[in-house]
């Protein structure tokens, strides 16, 4: 793992030391008894922690395309066209008003399905991740009462669900 921080872009062979390794980390990342959250939760518990630290943190939410197109990946939808192949991720940063970063507070990962023949897409609304985002932000202020946290989004958040939900929780998060 310190190799693979070391150089967050490299790939995974020019990470590791030979085809062993190689191979070990292949097996590790396709193991299904390993879930993202249980590597990410020490992360989060540290994030809180530094959170706790500061009066005020700004948490951040916005929507990225992870595209991988061309790779043989499984679990794979389409992205903003329906050509192109990959996965949405969600973070939910926080960070300092002097632009100091805190963590990794919350993620929201997920695949598009295709459209069916009438163009319709099923699956969850994705406008979701912006009120659970918003939920998860105010779990946390429970346990940060010396600390304002302040939801940041774009336009596509301004949601009424998202202003009802935040009503009804009290609005502990600004």
């Amino acid at each position: 793992m310190e190799r693979f921080t070391a150089d967050p872009t490299a790939s995974v062979p020019k990470a590791c030391r030979g085809w062993g390794e190689t191979m070990a980390a292949y097996r590790f990342f396709d193991n299904a008894s390993i879930d993202w959250r249980a590597i990410m939760a020490p992360h989060w518990e540290q994030t809180e922690q530094r959170m706790a630290a500061q009066p005020v943190v700004l948490c951040l939410q916005d929507t990225t395309e992870l595209d991988f197109n061309g790779q043989d990946a499984f679990g794979l939808g389409p992205l903003s066209y329906e050509a192109q192949r990959g996965m949405y991720l969600h973070p939910t940063y926080a960070v300092t008003p002097e632009r100091e970063p805190l963590g990794i507070m919350d993620a929201w990962m997920w695949a598009r399905e295709k459209k069916d023949k009438s163009g319709i897409r099923g699956g969850p609304k994705e406008s979701l991740r912006w009120i659970e985002g918003y939920e998860r932000i105010a779990e946390m202020a429970a346990h940060l009462p010396e600390t304002r946290l302040v939801y940041v989004a774009d336009r596509e958040a301004d949601l009424m669900p998202l202003m009802l939900r935040a009503q009804e929780l009290g609005t502990p998060a600004d």
